[in-house]
């Protein structure tokens, strides 16, 4: 069994406007909980959609622990949740959960129906009755109670207020560690993701920038501040990856991936998660990341097709 619960080697989508994704190549070692982010448009759904066999890539390959999405295999052990939460409204809570149960042999019925007693959600009330949370319950209670291996959520809790939010991501949490699920989380709540994810994908333009350990990738980068903006000073950033450089009352900070010693009498900090999503975010032109579990050999990697 591979160690990889996601694989993408020169994956890309095309639309009639243009590219959604192109050359996207990266792995996900199974057991993570991985943020997926960047601005909208960047790819993030087209992404989660090709994982989930909603979409057809246009050049390359997408594998799911060693499987295509299509596969009997990939679709048994692999559950998607969406913003929009596709439920039957007029289906009944106990309906939906047996809609659930019949569908798939590996079905936890104690699980799904926990899920929905913690948020004292009726099983006899119709779906379309619900509030908003209590309808993300039910979708989380079928997608859980489906006890996937691999979990792809396109910013289901988005919807939410910050304390229901809080207790779905518990809940995710929780059950990831009990069973060892992967989870692919995309997102704009970056203080949150920081909190419950140990790994992260970054996708901007239809192109990966950031791929590996949130630890690993924050550990390559480093917040440098100084007390003047001279020119000296800027000239002693010469050597390193400078992904962003500010000055603010006379004093200059820059985001760096450093690429030997940095100076000994600058104030040297590491960056917070929302430091280096935003840097990566504003500097187009910064060179990728890609750590070496998320990194795709050469010889596995599929040419890409011109337009």
């Amino acid at each position: 069994m591979t160690a990889h619960a996601l694989e993408a080697v020169g994956l890309g989508r095309r639309y009639r406007r243009g590219w959604a994704l192109r050359d996207c190549s990266f792995r996900l070692p199974a057991g993570r909980i991985c943020a997926l982010v960047g601005p909208n448009g960047a790819g993030k759904t087209t992404l989660l959609s090709l994982a989930a066999d909603l979409l057809r890539p246009t050049t390359g390959t997408i594998r799911l622990f060693g499987e295509a999405p299509g596969s009997r295999t990939a679709r048994q052990h692999t559950a998607f949740l969406s913003q929009d939460k596709a439920l039957y409204k007029n289906l009944r809570v106990d309906e939906t959960l047996r809609m659930g149960r019949e569908l798939n042999p590996s079905w936890d019925q104690a699980r799904a129906e926990g899920i929905l007693a913690e948020g004292d959600v009726p099983l006899t009330a119709k779906v379309g009755t619900l509030s908003g949370g209590q309808r993300t319950r039910v979708a989380f209670a079928l997608a859980l109670g489906k006890r996937p291996r691999l979990l792809l959520l396109d910013e289901p809790m988005a919807d939410l207020d910050p304390l229901v939010r809080r207790q779905m991501t518990e809940i995710l949490m929780l059950d990831a560690a009990r069973h060892g699920t992967t989870v692919v989380m995309s997102s704009h709540m970056v203080a949150e993701l920081e909190g419950a994810c140990d790994y992260l994908v970054l996708v901007n333009d239809g192109t990966v920038r950031l791929a590996g350990e949130i630890d690993a990738i924050s550990d390559a980068h480093r917040v440098l501040r100084a007390p003047d903006a001279d020119q000296g000073r800027q000239e002693r950033l010469a050597g390193h990856v400078v992904l962003e450089r500010t000055t603010s009352g006379g004093r200059l900070t820059a985001l760096v991936r450093p690429q030997g010693p940095l100076p000994g009498d600058w104030e040297i900090v590491s960056p917070t998660l929302e430091d280096l999503l935003l840097a990566h975010l504003r500097t187009a032109d910064a060179p990728a990341l890609i750590t070496p579990s998320a990194s795709v050999a050469a010889d596995a990697r599929v040419p890409e097709v011109t337009a």
